[in-house]
């Protein structure tokens, strides 16, 4: 008997820093924002309990709320899908038997590794500046350049471009997708006449819907809490005229920048419940066209 307790002693001893962690970083902040969002508090004082008034003040009389949850959403329902599509048609690029696809995809992979960081956003501020190579291209080209700190609607796409440019997980994720369906298929439909895009629509395709379905919860998670590229290239402002003014940004500044915390807890909750619901739609939705080989399809 003592023998057991020395040994279930030593077994908590050993995970008691992963458990105190998990509390003090994980679970009592989730508690604290969730009483904090009833709560009008500025981080100074003691908060003052106002019950569901900042939820009815972010869609009832915070206009740049209402802006950036808009913003948001068009962040990420054209930049997932053309991040998947680049990372795809990249994967089946080096789906191929050659000595130089290592060296390719770790090239690939690299500005997934780097491309959240500062430095990197500052490239890519300098990249598409009024003199940077982006307009030098363009003019290049007989095109005038593009003011893309002064246009909104460009600045948002500069942004969708950097989500874009950072495929290499999703692309070395469908690329393990790839080599796991059988050549024999493939062989099959050539046997009976079967076209390239009729082997990608019938084979690929189906066969890649269940890796098609994890990348796309993925990344749409990992869109909605972008904040990094929006707060460097605006310089925290979200500008221009808001074009930039991400949610995760947007709750930054009230938190950090307006000290009112309390909001800003209701507004990430706001975030949680919006991100469950798209990803139990993705979820729902699955099964009209998520094949999967050991179901024999759906």
């Amino acid at each position: 008997m003592q023998t057991k307790i020395t040994q279930n002693l030593w077994g908590y001893l050993f995970i008691g820093p992963f458990i105190i962690g998990f509390l003090a970083f994980t679970i009592i902040p989730i508690v604290s924002s969730l009483y904090f969002s009833f709560t009008s508090y500025n981080m100074f004082t003691t908060p003052q309990w106002i019950g569901v008034e900042n939820f009815k003040e972010m869609f009832t009389s915070d206009p740049r709320y209402i802006h950036s949850l808009k913003i948001t959403f068009i962040y990420v329902f054209v930049g997932v899908p053309l991040r998947l599509a680049f990372a795809l048609i990249v994967a089946m690029l080096l789906n191929t038997a050659s000595r130089a696809v290592g060296l390719y995809r770790t090239l690939y992979y690299l500005p997934s590794l780097i491309g959240g960081s500062v430095a990197v956003a500052i490239m890519w501020r300098n990249i598409f500046g009024d003199e940077g190579i982006v307009n030098l291209a363009l003019l290049s080209m007989g095109i005038d350049p593009i003011r893309w700190f002064g246009d909104p609607t460009a600045a948002l796409w500069m942004l969708i471009f950097l989500s874009v440019w950072q495929f290499g997980s999703s692309m070395l994720i469908f690329l393990a997708g790839l080599k796991s369906i059988p050549r024999s298929y493939y062989e099959a439909a050539s046997v009976d006449g079967g076209s390239y895009l009729q082997k990608f629509v019938n084979i690929t395709l189906p066969m890649l819907s269940p890796v098609i379905l994890f990348n796309a919860i993925m990344q749409t998670i990992a869109a909605f809490m972008t904040f990094v590229p929006a707060f460097i290239i605006s310089k925290g402002t979200g500008g221009p005229l808001d074009g930039t003014l991400l949610y995760s940004l947007y709750l930054f500044k009230q938190g950090f920048e307006f000290f009112n915390m309390g909001y800003a807890s209701a507004m990430a909750w706001v975030m949680l419940i919006i991100i469950a619901i798209l990803t139990s739609l993705i979820f729902l939705s699955s099964k009209y066209w998520v094949h999967y080989e050991s179901e024999g399809g759906r």
